[in-house]
């Protein structure tokens, strides 16, 4: 049995819903308390299956973790115990990759299990590993698992042939103790980068350039342990949006950076969206769905359209009056969620690469399967815009991603159940 989500549909949401810590910069900020001992508090973590499965990983590398609250963690680090991360808690996630930063920088000698996680596409760890190359560490793959001899490491210029958020942030985990200068070429500029780079900062890392496609690391001895608040999730936000706009009520947003949100905001502005803030950080969305306008949207690596959003925004133009196209760049298997969309009576088809959307058109609930995070949440948006009941299923996808999805969302009006369904 697993667990799934029961929608009541046509439900419209009021009040304020919060936005939870950003798991994508929690995870790495976390594996970035192995980078130098001494006693760390990390604060508005998500509370999440990924944090838990990060959290075990941390304690057999030798971390003492103490779970002060629901969102806050007291890491002691009394240095790393164990130079394997096993396949066993490795295959569950793939941010658990980013421990070999750390370990590079700390042990003569570690070994990682190559990572799993959502089913997206191919996501290799080559530019990771040929970035550790350029800061001299030897490197071997042997029977699934990365093997890293690392006692003569330097400084060095490394250009990303992408701009990977896990291979910037495992290099520069990597390179902050690394003597002399390290540059990262074409280095991914989320957000979520500059969160990490700030929490290495507070500990004493010389970094600058964060936010930039070239980030420079100067490497230093010693670092010291900190206390640091992890940024909200500026997807968590983003799907949030959308819900506002799909449901039509008065649905407002706590805590929703749009800064962060790049591409995402001027995309809706352009659509017809407009936003304003009340009391400092509670965010108010004014868009209804029979005046906003279709668009064009490329997803593109940071500060592009996030990929991460495309599920959400592809529901969201399947209500909008006209044809939308929606083109994926960043995740060859992202478009998954396209049949299911269409059981619900959407109108989308992928032509070469690209999903063209007429919208307009009214949902109906059926069953569904989430394939990934993001198009589970997608569902659960669809399930609250349509027509009678939906059942999600598979939803441990989402709770990979979303602290309290179905709780948060009741509060504020919606009607969703957490059920058992056949595996």
């Amino acid at each position: 049995m697993v667990d799934g989500f029961k929608i009541t549909g046509k439900r419209a949401l009021n009040g304020v819903i919060p936005v939870s810590g950003a798991k994508n910069a929690a995870l790495p900020i976390l594996i970035g308390t192995l980078v130098e001992k001494g006693e760390y508090i990390i604060r508005n973590v998500p509370n999440l299956r990924d944090i838990r499965v990060l959290i075990k990983l941390l304690e057999d590398l030798g971390m003492k973790v103490e779970q002060i609250n629901d969102n806050d963690y007291k890491i002691i680090n009394n240095g790393i115990k164990r130079n394997e991360a096993s396949y066993e808690i490795v295959k569950k996630m793939r941010a658990s990759f980013l421990v070999m930063g750390p370990m590079i920088s700390n042990l003569n000698e570690s070994v990682v299990s190559l990572p799993g996680g959502c089913a997206i596409g191919s996501r290799p760890v080559d530019l990771h590993i040929k970035g550790f190359e350029a800061l001299g560490a030897e490197i071997t793959q042997v029977h699934g698992y990365i093997h890293a001899k690392s006692d003569n490491l330097k400084g060095a210029e490394v250009n990303l042939k992408f701009p990977s958020v896990g291979a910037t942030e495992n290099l520069m985990m990597a390179a902050v103790k690394v003597p002399g200068k390290t540059i990262i070429g074409n280095a991914a500029r989320e957000p979520e980068i500059v969160d990490l780079g700030n929490f290495l900062i507070k500990m004493g890392a010389k970094i600058t350039g964060l936010g930039t496609s070239s980030i420079e690391i100067e490497g230093v001895e010693e670092l010291h342990a900190c206390e640091y608040s992890v940024m909200p999730d500026r997807i968590e936000a983003g799907t949030y949006i959308i819900a506002s706009i799909i449901t039509e009520g008065e649905l407002k947003v706590k805590d929703a950076r749009l800064d962060d949100l790049g591409v995402f905001k001027s995309e809706l502005e352009d659509m017809g969206v407009k936003f304003e803030y009340e009391d400092g950080n509670v965010l108010k969305i004014n868009g209804k769905l029979d005046t906003l306008k279709p668009a064009r949207i490329r997803t593109i690596p940071h500060p592009g359209f996030p990929t991460d959003m495309q599920p959400q925004m592809m529901l969201l133009l399947s209500l909008v009056n006209g044809t939308s196209e929606l083109e994926e760049t960043v995740f060859e298997n992202r478009f998954m969620h396209v049949p299911e969309f269409n059981r619900m009576g959407t109108d989308i088809s992928i032509r070469h690469g690209v999903a063209v959307v007429s919208g307009g058109l009214h949902l109906s609930g059926a069953e569904v399967m989430a394939s990934d995070l993001r198009a589970g949440a997608a569902l659960v948006l669809a399930g609250l815009a349509a027509e009678g009941t939906t059942v999600v299923n598979r939803v441990y996808h989402i709770d990979r991603g979303y602290d309290k999805l179905e709780e948060k969302l009741n509060k504020v009006g919606a009607k969703i159940e957490r059920i058992k369904l056949d595996a």
